[in-house]
């Protein structure tokens, strides 16, 4: 609590603290001046630690400068000479992927890559309600019988220590190309190739499985070109072309948006504004996509429907979608994944109801955690629940399906505490009876009897890595007047993205703006129009806020002022572009 709350506001009305993002003042200066940059632009530069040395690649970012050598990770080369023998001598290679958005790409780049230099892909997404989460024998097994001496798991595979040593002892050779945490031991498999391995040094941690896969994919490509197998007949594929894939995978498991990521990000964008996936240009189409894409279109509308089929559908059309050359099957999983995605969102909004209502009326403990369980809760969507959660209550949130003796859950955590490890450390101490993932997201099972005693090892264990009170706060990047919130202000800033975890969307505070107009429009959406002081108007709107604190407070506050806090996007109703602000919380302005 080392700075003022900015524009005093300590209490949001969504109980957030404000703050004013932190940057050397001199620095944001010297950023604007020497790369002859709007002020605003080295502002947020210099508030995200972005020095003189690094603006010039985080504005433009390459793979030529950015792209690490894939040799560096460990196994990879092992993993790329079993992989493209296997290409050279027409073995089957099987690919194991997770049934997330992550999984999906990962295992549709690998399966077009494989068919493109000559190989033969056989793909298994895992059905979420029957086989669960990762790798199992059985499926490895049925590969092997389909005649893949090689399986390939992406996104999954570190910690499936029984399945594989299972598979190894069928005389499969598993080749492991993960992201998730590791633990000192290591599954027993042909390679496993994962930043996150505790004796690899890597920088580049913070790739998702498909940033790795894509690593995987260099190496195997590189190795075929070395063997000669590529010629006249068989050209070597342009792997640029399948960045796209690469760049929806990346965004939608929420990992950094830094080094080579951006770079993936940012070049994948170009490759998907070309529209040459035929299955990411039927689900633009179902989407509603019109415009060039960005990293909001990949994590709020693309990633949400790729998502869908592992969640209540059919767990294998987001990699079928994305790896097909087919226009006509395209669009009919296309048309698929919409309706199981408008499934899941009835689903989910009955299932978030209760959690909170569960949290709620629960008398506030001071633990640093929310934990919801209940019957019947698909486990589809107590992923994205727990992130409403985790939003909604400025901490690190768990929900769990409960059927029969014991439970799934997934956690979504907040900058600051990693969830993944405290996960691992109960499933070591016995608390669990599976569980992994990363800092920011994980997956565990656990029995119906050891509920509570796993929530206060949780806590426990979240408690041990904070270091002041856990107060919600909401970092912004400065405050403008209604008058300030200009189309010129937007292109200006789409310079900084693409936008994401490790580089978040500008978020400024349009300061004592008077609410002329607010209704409820949609499914619950507040909209309103703002008059900043010199008279200027603004269109704004707040999602899902009708029945919250905020919204009620926007709809009853008609002639009154208030701190509005958001990101500025463009408008493009009927044709007619104008600025619009997402309004993020709100303050009244004292």
């Amino acid at each position: 609590m080392d700075r003022p709350a900015f524009l005093g506001v300590e209490r949001s009305l969504t109980g957030r603290r404000w703050q004013e993002a932190g940057g050397d003042e001199r620095l944001a200066l010297t950023l604007s001046q020497r790369l002859s940059l709007p002020e605003v632009v080295g502002r947020v530069l210099a508030a995200r630690g972005i020095g003189l040395d690094q603006a010039e690649s985080f504005l433009a970012p390459t793979l030529r400068d950015l792209l690490p050598d894939p040799s560096h990770l460990r196994d990879m080369d092992k993993a790329a000479a079993r992989v493209a023998q296997a290409v050279m001598d027409g073995e089957p290679v099987g690919i194991f992927g997770d049934y997330d958005v992550d999984g999906a790409t990962s295992s549709a780049l690998l399966a077009t890559f494989l068919t493109a230099a000559g190989g033969t892909p056989l793909v298994h997404i895992p059905d979420r309600m029957v086989e669960g989460y990762g790798p199992n024998l059985a499926a490895l097994q049925k590969l092997a019988a389909q005649g893949a001496r090689v399986v390939v798991t992406v996104d999954c595979g570190t910690t499936a220590f029984a399945p594989l040593e299972g598979a190894a002892e069928a005389g499969i050779q598993v080749v492991v190309v993960d992201h998730h945490e590791a633990e000192p031991e290591l599954p027993k498999a042909f390679a496993v190739v994962n930043p996150k391995r505790l004796d690899d040094d890597s920088p580049h941690g913070h790739l998702a499985a498909v940033g790795v896969t894509f690593l995987l994919v260099v190496a195997v490509n590189r190795c075929l070109k070395q063997a000669g197998w590529f010629g006249p007949t068989r050209p070597a594929p342009d792997l640029m072309q399948w960045l796209d894939v690469v760049a929806l995978g990346t965004v939608c498991d929420v990992v950094p948006l830094v080094g080579v990521n951006r770079a993936l990000v940012t070049q994948g964008l170009k490759v998907m504004a070309k529209r040459a996936n035929v299955g990411l240009s039927a689900l633009s189409d179902v989407a509603g996509i019109k415009e060039r894409p960005d990293a909001y279109h990949l994590g709020y509308l693309l990633g949400p429907r790729v998502n869908a089929g592992g969640r209540v559908g059919q767990s294998e059309l987001g990699s079928r979608l994305l790896s097909t050359k087919d226009p006509l099957e395209a669009a009919d999983i296309a048309r698929q994944l919409d309706g199981y995605n408008k499934e899941r969102q009835e689903i989910e909004a009955a299932v978030l109801l209760e959690a909170i209502e569960q949290v709620e009326g629960r008398a506030d403990d001071g633990l640093p955690l929310v934990l919801a369980a209940g019957e019947n809760w698909h486990p589809g969507v107590i992923g994205i629940v727990a992130g409403r959660l985790k939003e909604r209550y400025g901490r690190p949130a768990c929900v769990v399906a409960l059927d029969g003796a014991e439970g799934k859950g997934s956690g979504r955590s907040i900058t600051g505490l990693d969830l993944g490890c405290a996960i691992i450390a109960a499933r070591q101490q016995g608390l669990l009876k599976a569980g992994g993932g990363h800092a920011m997201a994980a997956g565990f099972t656990v029995a119906r009897d050891r509920l509570g005693e796993f929530r206060a090892f949780l806590a426990d264990r979240l408690s041990a890595q904070l270091t002041g009170e856990l107060v919600p706060v909401l970092e912004l990047d400065g405050a403008i007047d209604a008058a300030g919130a200009s189309l010129a202000l937007v292109e200006t800033l789409k310079q900084l993205g693409p936008f994401g975890a490790g580089n978040p969307e500008p978020r400024f505070a349009i300061s004592n703006a008077r609410v002329v107009k607010s209704d409820v429009v949609g499914q619950g959406h507040i909209r309103v129009i703002a008059q900043g002081a010199g008279g200027q108007r603004l269109k704004a709107i707040a999602f899902r806020a009708a029945d919250a604190e905020m919204g009620h407070a926007l709809l009853a506050g008609q002639g009154q002022t208030f701190h509005l806090a958001g990101t500025l996007r463009v408008d493009s109703w009927q044709g007619n572009d104008a600025v619009q602000l997402i309004i993020d919380d709100a303050a009244p302005a004292r």
